[in-house]
């Protein structure tokens, strides 16, 4: 069932998505050759409870760290472990915080030194790919006019759009309805309504669009071993198009 949150719901949003963005703010500083992926996630966690908030995804189904950290062709869901950074990686940090019993989620992929023409590419595309399917965030509009912009707009620069993984509502939990795809048809979908919050979070490959999943049961990579990248945001839905709750 798809929630309409009250005022004072969303304010609530607001805070979480506020120190979302100011966790990736944060992190910014460290995202150098050398670093781990599990150096990260401390500081994560320790910068996320310094806000009087909590890591949304840690425990989340059983997510063993309390962000997420995917490098190169991992897409998403990648654990923290001991895997340094390297000059040339790019990686995405997808990172939820909890306050007050609501969520904010957001995802962003970094460069890491100096990356390629071609993935330099990649990542303005899938970042500009996010705004273009927000612009479609307005009353009266449905879920599928947002998925038709961004899969629209990839085709372009001939990027593989990841079908099995999904934006989302939020709120309360994490992983609310409705699904928000990365694809889809013009004016079909749930309809949406001032007040609904969701998360928009287009994944583009620079190859292939197939994806698998890794022994860990977690860590999705693409199927040709070729670059990923991860933009989102949280956003609630206004009178008149929408707010992003989770500004950097």
């Amino acid at each position: 069932m798809i929630s309409i949150k009250t005022n004072e719901e969303i304010e609530l949003m607001k805070v979480a998505g506020s120190i979302v963005g100011d966790t990736h703010h944060y992190l910014e500083q460290y995202i150098k050759p050398g670093i781990t992926t599990k150096e990260l996630d401390v500081l994560a966690k320790k910068y996320i409870l310094s806000r009087n908030a909590t890591p949304s995804f840690e425990g989340l189904y059983g997510f063993p760290g309390a962000i997420c950290i995917s490098i190169n062709d991992e897409v998403v869901h990648g654990i923290p472990g001991n895997r340094k950074l390297k000059n040339g990686d790019i990686v995405t940090l997808d990172i939820g915080a909890c306050y007050k019993g609501y969520h904010g989620d957001s995802a962003w992929t970094y460069k890491v030194g100096n990356v390629s023409k071609e993935v330099d590419e990649l990542l303005k595309h899938t970042e500009e790919a996010l705004f273009e399917g927000l612009k479609e965030v307005k009353p009266g509009n449905r879920i599928g006019d947002i998925g038709y912009a961004i899969s629209e707009y990839a085709k372009k620069y001939n990027l593989g759009v990841v079908k099995e993984l999904v934006g989302h509502g939020i709120g309360n939990h994490v992983h609310e309805d409705p699904d928000v795809p990365n694809y889809g048809k013009k004016g079909t979908g749930p309809i949406l309504k001032e007040g609904m919050c969701i998360a928009v979070e287009p994944m583009l490959n620079m190859g292939t669009a197939e994806i698998y999943m890794l022994d860990d049961d977690w860590t999705i990579i693409t199927a040709d071993g070729l670059p990923s990248a991860h933009y989102e945001h949280t956003v609630a839905v206004t009178k008149d198009g929408y707010t992003i709750l989770t500004k950097r």
